[in-house]
């Protein structure tokens, strides 16, 4: 037996995805290598085994090693966020802040589609990108004539960097029917459960894309995606949680961004935990030690865990210890950016337009704001009267501008991140406004390791609202 050292790739050009998992489940009970394992299976051998060891026996996790690359098109962004839900997967999707929408890329969801309501939900489509395509002309003449140009900028570079501005805006418009494209990468374990939550929801475009997700990797993985079927106790769940909401007695509304819970003790587990790491003492012990210090010497701790680090490095894992609970309320366009970050735990409200709308002030000063707001109510209005045919379908009409309500746990590790790719300079101005926000609120309730985010020096999620919207929380005018 050769016992040198080998590292190699097993080639998805050469193994099927199935193969590949199989090859690599087998090497628990062979040992040959890894490549001679692969030499003696095809796609019969490969199923057989899947079949009876991960189906049969339950051991899924041989099913993370057999890896798809999909790619979905045209689909809706509403369909989307069922599908990147799903935590352990890589997404990447046309962006909102970069591309500009075709005028006829939106989607007519079979529930409405034949239904009275058609002719009008077209018509409001048509008002939405109509208003959008108008906005993209005004917003870019203001962007040209408040950008200023920079020494030695190219003709084209300054352009580009004022149609990326009003872009930024533009896409308030954009209702959540608008198609886009996204490739996924993910594994078969994961996909199984993927494919099951698309069967299981109540949009028929969900559930069609759930079925086409199956056939295309049933042809790479003809077992371990077979048994991908609907929850069915989702519907009893859905219609027992509804029923109770309704009972539900209505509160004065609170703050937009609200810190609901957080571990009072949490600086001083995340330094006993660091401590532990690097000692031999246990958790009891290190905590007490951590808890004699004075709060100049834990700060100095802090420091110590900080101080190393570069741009391009994250901290220790302790850091996750101790964790926050958000409630936010914030744009759909900053939601869909929001939800990326999907080691949080995240629990959306369906898509509305009963939480009011965000205006941004470059509408206003370009001119639209007027537009802006016909078109917001013409939405909400039709979402009113889609609610009484199908709640559900009502949310494709929902522009990006209208306010969503989400609930969150993350901990303290994750808050660096976020904040890190958030709170920046080039993050687009809504999620901006929503992580400063968070980061404020967690700095008072822990600030020896909050101080530490990476903030902006000068910006405050105040000052964001002040620079950049009109309003936050607009209503629309519904004429009945």
């Amino acid at each position: 037996m050769n016992l040198s050292r080998r590292i190699y790739r097993l080639s998805p050009s050469q193994l099927s995805a199935e193969t590949i998992a199989v090859t690599f489940a087998k090497t628990s009970r062979s040992p040959e290598p890894f490549d001679k394992i692969a030499a003696e299976l095809d796609a019969e051998k490969s199923s057989k085994f899947s079949e009876k060891w991960i189906v049969g026996y339950g051991h899924s996790s041989v099913a993370e090693h057999a890896v798809l690359h999909l790619a979905l098109e045209n689909i809706s962004r509403l369909a989307i966020e069922t599908l990147e839900s799903n935590r352990l997967a890589s997404y990447t999707e046309k962006s909102t802040r970069y591309q500009e929408w075709n005028p006829d890329a939106w989607v007519l969801p079979p529930e409405i589609a034949g239904s009275r309501f058609e002719e009008k939900y077209c018509a409001v489509m048509r008002l939405l990108f109509q208003g959008y395509a108008h906005a993209m002309t005004a917003l870019r003449s203001w962007s040209e004539s408040a950008t200023e140009r920079l020494p030695d900028e190219s003709e084209k570079a300054w352009q580009n960097r004022a149609r990326i501005q009003a872009v930024d805006v533009a896409r308030f418009f954009l209702p959540a029917a608008s198609m886009a494209n996204v490739g996924v990468t993910i594994n078969a374990r994961a996909l199984e459960y993927a494919i099951k939550k698309l069967l299981s929801s109540e949009l028929e475009e969900v559930r069609q894309i759930g079925a086409e997700v199956k056939a295309v990797a049933t042809q790479e993985l003809p077992t371990l995606v077979k048994y991908a079927n609907p929850i069915e106790s989702l519907t009893g769940i859905r219609e027992s949680l509804r029923a109770q909401s309704r009972r539900i007695e209505a509160l004065p509304d609170g703050s937009w961004c609200r810190l609901l819970g957080v571990e009072p003790a949490g600086e001083d587990q995340v330094l006993a935990a660091a401590l532990l790491r690097f000692s031999e003492k246990s958790y009891a012990e290190c905590l007490a030690h951590i808890q004699s210090l004075d709060d100049r010497q834990k700060a100095a701790l802090v420091g110590d865990l900080f101080k190393q680090l570069g741009d391009f490095d994250v901290p220790l894992r302790e850091l996750e210890y101790a964790h926050y609970d958000f409630e936010l309320v914030m744009d759909q366009g900053a939601y869909f950016e929001f939800k990326r970050h999907r080691m949080m735990t995240q629990t959306p409200q369906a898509l509305t337009t009963r939480l009011g709308y965000a205006i941004p002030k470059a509408m206003s000063l370009a001119g639209v704001e007027g537009l802006h707001r016909r078109a917001m109510s013409a939405a909400s209005e039709l979402y009113e009267e889609l609610r009484e045919l199908h709640p559900e379908a009502a949310a494709y009409v929902v522009p990006n501008g209208y306010n969503r309500r989400v609930l969150c746990r993350l901990n303290l590790r994750e808050l660096f991140q976020f904040t890190k790719l958030r709170a920046s300079e080039n993050a687009h101005f809504s999620i901006r406004r929503a992580a400063l926000r968070m980061a404020e609120l967690a700095v008072e309730a822990h600030p020896l390791f909050c101080s530490k985010l990476c903030l902006p020096s000068v910006e405050t999620a105040q000052s964001v609202s002040e620079a950049y919207f009109t309003d936050v929380c607009a209503k629309p005018e519904i004429s009945r």
